[in-house]
C-alpha cells in the first residue's frame, strides 16, 4: 500500500476517535463568522494575522489537505468561493455535514496532494495549507503545483513542521520526555525500523523537513515570501520550555507570472 493511502487511514482512524484537528466547527462559530467575528490557525495556537487576509468576498479559495470542517466553512462565511481538497475520507465527511448543516456550496475533492493537483492552471486567488505537509516525503514538489493552480497575485499561506519534533520519543513514558531518540532527517521510507514503529504505533508515515525544502523550496517554485511567525505545539515538554516546532509562512505568486 502506497505510504499516503496508509496515512489517509491513519487520519480516519484519530478522526473517528475525536482528534483535535477533525472536530468541525458548530454553528454557533459559523454565525459568528457570518457576523465578522472569526480567526483561522495554520499551527497549533497561534491565530493568522489578519492582515494576511485578502477581501473574501467572491475570493477563489483552496483548502489543500484543509478537511475536517474547520477553515473551509470560515471561508464561505467571509463569502469565499471555496474547493478542499483532502485524502481522508472522514475529513471530507466533516466538510460535507457542515455545509449541508449551514446551507453554503463547496467543492469537494478527494485526490493524494503528492500527485498532481486535479485544477486547471491559475484557477485560485488564494491557497490555505495547513500543517499536513509533514505527512509528504517530498514538499517541493507541492509548492510547483501551488505556483500553478494559482492566479498571478495569488496567496500561499502554509503551515510548516520544522522538524524538532521527530527528534523525540512519542510515547507517555515519563522517563522519554526531553529525550533525543531519533536522528534527523526523520524518513521512515528509508528506515526499516522507524517505518515499522509508525505502523504498530498508529503514527502515520511522517516525514521532517527543512528550511530550504519548506521556505526556499517555495522561492525555488516561484514565490516570493511576504511574512512568517512560528509557533510551538501549545502543549508538552517542548512547549512549556518555549521551542518553535511550527512556522507559518505567507507567500505570493508574482504578476506576469
Amino acid at each position: 500500500m502506497d505510504y499516503t493511502e496508509i496515512n489517509a487511514g491513519v487520519i480516519d482512524q484519530w478522526v473517528s476517535g475525536g482528534w483535535e484537528w477533525g472536530i468541525p466547527i458548530t454553528h454557533e462559530v459559523y454565525q459568528e463568522a457570518l457576523a465578522g467575528s472569526w480567526h483561522m490557525l495554520l499551527t497549533p495556537t497561534k491565530p493568522v494575522p489578519a492582515d494576511w487576509f485578502p477581501d473574501l468576498a467572491g475570493c477563489s479559495v483552496l483548502g489543500l489537505a484543509s478537511g475536517g470542517g474547520q477553515q473551509m466553512p470560515l471561508f464561505a462565511a467571509r463569502g469565499a468561493d471555496c474547493t478542499v481538497l483532502d485524502y481522508s475520507e472522514k475529513q471530507l465527511e466533516s466538510e460535507r455535514m457542515v455545509a449541508a448543516r449551514e446551507g453554503y456550496a463547496i467543492n469537494i475533492v478527494r485526490a493524494d496532494m503528492t500527485k498532481p493537483l486535479p485544477f486547471e492552471n491559475e484557477a485560485f486567488d488564494l491557497i490555505f495549507h495547513p500543517v499536513s505537509n509533514c505527512y509528504v516525503e517530498d514538499v517541493k514538489a507541492i509548492w510547483r503545483e501551488c505556483f500553478r493552480v494559482l492566479k498571478p497575485g495569488g496567496l500561499l499561506m502554509a503551515g510548516l513542521d520544522n522538524g524538532i519534533n521527530f527528534l523525540f520519543d512519542e510515547t507517555d513514558a515519563p522517563e522519554a520526555e526531553g529525550r533525543i531518540q531519533y536522528a534527523l532527517p526523520y524518513n521512515p521510507l528509508k528506515d526499516k525500523a522507524l517505518y515499522d514503529a509508525a505502523l504498530q504505533g498508529g503514527w502515520g508515515i511522517q516525514f521532517s523537513h527543512t528550511l530550504e525544502e519548506q521556505l526556499r523550496g517555495q522561492l525555488q517554485a516561484g514565490f516570493i515570501l511576504k511574512d512568517l511567525y512560528e509557533d510551538t505545539n501549545g502543549a508538552g515538554f517542548l512547549h512549556d520550555h518555549g521551542i518553535p516546532t511550527f512556522w507559518a509562512s505567507l507567500a505570493v505568486k508574482p504578476e506576469g507570472k
